[in-house]
This record gives structure tokens, C-alpha cells and sequence, in this order.
């Protein structure tokens, strides 16, 4: 079980008495934000922090608790920030600064000094909040009574960012092959990903792949045809289609277990001794939550395994998606999103159905693929560009909708959205902020969450909704690289 460490602080000046009615109070907290966050993580009590060498004990602590995702920090009385220094320094978790009190009202009719002495968070967490601004602390501050609903939301959503940024460290990426030719967005640097995220990313030949495929028994493609015909409608009389890639689902699931890995790529160009390049293997696959990028994009392969980590239990899809062709007609615009083969059935608004059609791409077999219509909804689009000098996510708003008129030439799964704030304002937003043609979309996260993310990552970040106007959003970008080159 992950844990979240809750350090309430103090200092050593106020007596026994007000000490031990804090601990008291501090643990009954804790006791309720298990009652509403423990699903998440369990919230670990731990003693009234009075003094620097305690703090600093605690931190390491909790940095090298390796079942801590985060620490919560609360300060009951008042506590001198510079006896947190020494501590804050050697925190390496994520920091939930929790500005609250015990107490949801004052009891006007009886408060006096020593319940002020004791009930001072308004005084102490400025003081603690001063001394993490002028470390250069990222973290985030949640204000408002424990108990509240909304504030309870606001820890709920900081402890499922936490745990995706827990995910990240050690977290392995599969490519098969290599980025797709001459395609510059969807490259990245892999050892600054694992640097600043903890991602493993290693090339794999596709030998290794055909090799256990190779190996598949007939009872084993049986079972996972039992599977498909279970989840999906067989729409296909080319059965040997459709067991071909059971056969690569059930060889690409022994790789997965024998790798640990939490994503995968292919592409297309480097598909020797495969007859068919991997359509339901893959969307099943991504299903289960593991992260796909096709043509070699491991960052969005990545990106899709942490969103959907973060997204788990969460009503709604996330998955890989690709930005492909617009209907333009005037001030009605559509984005059509999908690929070649590679769409998680998530995403389905009714039972998908197993075809098999030609694929005019990668001179191989007609592969078998699911194919559907999108859900409709609120939701997202995020894209991680690599900038030369620093990462960059780039997250806007969209809101999918139903497809206006059936597609029945169009054999491949896809999603239709309006992009917000209209098409000319979004899209152009996208293109100067570099974002790919390669998206992890999401019906199940906000900007709240890509937000929090960012942070806890120290990734930069530009959002694209509602309120996005392009002057303002050009000088963002502009201020950006500025930064970055100062810090250079």
C-alpha cells in the first residue's frame, strides 16, 4: 500500500499541554482523511513536529520510504520556519501544503489566548509557506476547512497526481524498432526522460517479439479468441485474420510480463517477421492500461501509461489518439481523430467489431482491427514535445461529439471534437506551441490534473481552453523560452 506522510507542525515553546491537545488533534485528522483519501494511499500520522532535527528526521524519512508518493504539511500552532530548512531541503517527495485548522468555526463566546496560542494555522502556514517560496519549493496549496468536500476533492486529485509521479520512477518503455524516418516531433531524448521522470526507454528488435510469437500455442490463441469474441462482434469471415493478432496479444503480453514494462511502441517500417502490423493486439492491449505510441513515440506511449495510472477508478476513458483530418465548414468545425489501427476500445460509444481491410501502409497482410464510433464529452488532448533544452506539455481543452453522418467506408476506430475555444483559436494555439500530432486524450482528467502533474514534474506547461487568446498565448510562449534560456 502507497503511503502519504501527514507532518503537522509546532515547536517546542507552547508546554506539554498544548503539544499533547495538537497531537490529539492531528491524529483525529488524519484518521478522517483516511476515511476519504486511504483508497488512494494510506495517510500515515506521524509525531508533532518542535524542532529542526525532528523535521529534517522526518523528511528523510519520508524520502526514502520508497512506499511514500507524498507528504502532507500542516501547521497547527506556529512553527519558525527556519528550523524547517535543513528538512525541506532534503525532501525529494511531493508537497501537499494543507492551509487548514482543526476547528471549522470560532467559538466566539469562550476563545481566549490559549485556544489562539494552539489554533494559529493562519499565522504558522504563512510562516512554512514563506520558507518553501524562498527554496523554490514546487508544491501544492490546498485552502479551506479538512472536512469540506471540495477541499477533500483537491487532496484526492494531488494524491492520484502523486501516485502517477510515483509510477514514472523506474517505469519501463518498450520500443520495438525505432522512431518512425524523418519524423522530428515524436523523437525525444531518452535519457533526459529518464533523468527527469524515471522513465526506461530501450529499443528492442522486433525479433524479440517474433520469437515469442513464434512460440504461441493454438490453445493460447484459442483463449484470447474466447476473449474477443466475449468483449467484441466478429465482423469478418478471414478468422486466420483476427488469430493472427491474437497471436501477437498473447506474444506481446508475455513480453510485457517478462520486461515489467508499463508501455510500448512499433512502427510500421521495421515489422520483419510479422505478417500484419499489430491492430486489435495493440487496442486490446491498451485496454488493460498499458501505454502504446505507434511509429516509435515512446513520450506519448509514456505519457498515455501515467495519465491512465492517474485516471484509474475515474468515470471516462484516456488513451492514445492522433490528430488526423478536419471538417471545415464555417464555424461548424470537427477534428476526426484516429490511426491507422491503433484505438483503444475504451473509447467506444457502443460494442466495437472485429473487421479486417486492407492497409495501404507497411507492405504487410490485411490486419485485423476494431473499429467504432467515439464516446461524446468534456475532455482533453495532451501532448509532451521535447524542446531541445526542456520537455513541454502542451494540454487543451476539446469537447468530443458525435459524428454527424455514418462512415462506412472508413474501416478504423475514431473520435470527432469541436476544439475549444473555436477551431481557428485552438488549433493555431496548438501549432505555436509545438504540440504533436500525437495526443493522450481523456474524458477522465482535466487541466487540473495535467496541471498538477506538471508541477510535481517541473514540466512546463501551456493550456489551451476557453480562455485562450492568441496575442496573449504567443507572448506566454515567447516568455517561456525566455525563461529557459535564463536558466540555461
Amino acid at each position: 500500500m502507497k503511503k502519504i506522510y501527514f507532518l503537522t507542525g509546532s515547536q517546542d515553546l507552547y508546554g506539554e499541554e498544548t503539544l499533547a491537545q495538537a497531537e490529539k488533534d492531528s491524529l483525529e485528522m488524519v484518521r478522517f482523511l483516511n476515511e476519504k483519501i486511504g483508497d488512494i494511499a494510506e495517510i500515515v500520522h506521524t509525531p508533532i513536529v518542535k524542532t529542526s532535527n525532528e523535521a529534517e528526521d522526518l523528511c528523510v524519512k519520508a524520502s526514502a520510504d520508497k512506499d511514500c508518493i507524498a507528504v502532507i504539511m500542516w501547521m497547527h500552532t506556529f512553527s519558525p520556519a527556519k528550523m524547517w530548512i535543513r528538512a525541506l531541503k532534503a525532501l525529494k517527495k511531493p508537497m501537499l501544503h494543507l492551509h487548514t485548522q482543526y476547528n471549522e468555526k470560532l467559538p466566539y463566546d469562550s476563545i481566549d489566548m490559549d485556544f489562539m496560542n494552539l489554533n494559529q494555522s493562519a499565522h504558522g502556514d504563512r510562516e512554512f509557506g514563506f520558507i518553501c517560496t524562498r527554496l523554490g519549493i514546487k508544491r501544492e496549496v490546498v485552502a479551506g476547512y479538512y472536512k469540506h468536500d471540495d477541499v477533500i476533492a483537491q487532496i484526492r486529485r494531488f494524491a492520484h497526481a502523486a501516485e502517477g509521479v510515483d509510477f514514472c520512477k523506474g517505469m519501463k518503455v518498450a520500443m520495438f524498432g525505432n522512431n518512425m524516418r524523418d519524423v522530428a516531433v515524436t523523437d525525444g531524448d531518452r535519457v533526459e526522460s529518464e533523468i527527469k521522470y524515471g522513465w526506461n526507454v530501450n529499443y528492442y528488435g522486433i525479433g524479440d517479439l517474433v520469437k515469442i510469437a513464434n512460440s504461441v500455442t493454438d490453445a493460447e490463441i484459442d483463449a484470447k479468441m474466447a476473449e474477443y469474441t466475449d468483449k467484441y462482434e466478429m465482423d469478418t469471415e478471414n478468422i486466420d485474420a483476427v488469430r493472427e493478432q491474437a497471436k501477437y496479444e498473447v506474444a506481446l503480453d508475455k513480453f510485457i510480463a517478462k520486461e515489467n514494462a508499463a508501455a510500448f511502441t512499433d512502427t510500421f517500417q521495421d515489422l520483419h517477421g510479422l505478417n500484419q502490423l499489430p491492430g486489435i493486439a495493440a487496442q486490446n492491449i491498451m485496454a488493460k492500461g498499458i501505454g502504446f505510441g505507434p511509429e516509435g513515440d515512446y513520450k506519448t506511449a509514456a505519457l498515455a501509461a501515467v495519465l491512465q495510472k492517474i485516471a484509474a477508478g475515474r468515470e471516462g476513458a484516456t488513451g492514445f489518439m492522433e490528430d488526423y483530418t478536419y471538417d471545415l465548414t464555417s464555424g461548424e468545425e470537427l477534428e476526426l481523430a484516429a490511426h491507422m489501427l491503433e484505438v483503444s476500445p475504451v473509447f467506444a460509444a457502443s460494442k466495437p467489431k472485429i473487421q479486417v481491410h486492407h492497409l495501404g501502409i507497411g507492405n504487410k497482410s490485411d490486419p485485423a482491427r476494431l473499429v467504432f464510433d467515439g464516446i461524446v464529452g468534456e475532455g482533453i488532448a495532451v501532448s509532451m514535445v521535447d524542446m531541445g533544452d526542456r520537455f513541454r506539455l502542451v494540454c487543451a481543452r476539446i469537447d468530443l461529439v458525435k459524428q454527424p453522418k455514418e462512415m462506412p467506408k472508413l474501416p478504423v476506430a475514431r473520435l470527432m471534437w469541436k476544439i475549444v475555444p473555436d477551431f481557428k483559436t485552438g488549433a493555431a494555439a496548438w501549432i505555436y506551441a509545438g504540440g504533436a500530432h500525437h495526443a493522450v486524450v481523456s474524458t477522465a482528467l482535466t487541466t487540473e490534473d495535467i496541471r498538477l502533474f506538471a508541477k510535481l514534474t517541473d514540466t512546463e506547461l501551456v493550456i489551451i481552453d476557453e480562455k485562450t487568446e492568441l496575442n496573449a498565448f504567443e507572448q506566454q510562449l515567447e516568455l517561456l523560452d525566455m525563461m529557459a534560456k535564463l536558466k540555461k
